[in-house]
């Protein structure tokens, strides 16, 4: 069983492990591994409390990583937490381990009071796995389309 911890301000050994880990299980070394962000960049992202960086850990070694977001809301003096991206390697999948991150993340989300957490995911054939956990997970499952704006 894998364990769970989130990784504290300053711990850029482990913010590395993770972007390492995304990069691994998405097949995307472009985005997570090419341009890599100076240390201060990741001391500086992992001592926001609004960034949520999540390990599965076994066997001495990273197997799943969660990152989030809390997210203050304007219209009522709220907050919602978006998982941007969740990864488990291939090896170590259907044992618990994305559940074992997406419930520390519902803990964390309990103790800053935030009132859903919401998660995205593509429709390809590929990410079913993905959809299958998040319908068992949660109350409701709403379509939306992605648009990405240059800025």
């Amino acid at each position: 069983m894998a364990a769970v911890r989130r990784l504290a301000p300053g711990d850029v050994a482990g913010f590395r492990a993770m972007n390492a880990l995304f990069a691994d299980v998405f097949e995307d070394p472009e985005s997570y591994a090419a341009a890599l962000p100076s240390d201060r960049w990741a001391a500086d992202w992992l001592a926001n409390p609004d960034h949520i960086a999540l390990m599965a850990e076994a066997d001495g070694g990273p197997v799943g990583a969660l990152a989030a977001y809390v997210l203050p809301k304007f219209e009522q003096a709220r907050s919602e937490i978006y998982i941007y991206d969740l990864a488990v390697l291939e090896a170590v999948r259907r044992q618990g381990v994305a559940t074992a991150l997406i419930d520390a993340l519902r803990a964390i989300a309990r103790d800053i009071g935030a009132w859903t957490i919401f998660v995205q995911a593509d429709i390809v054939p590929e990410d079913e796995p993905a959809r299958r956990l998040y319908r068992k997970l949660a109350s409701e499952e709403i379509t939306a389309l992605h648009f990405d704006i240059a800025p």
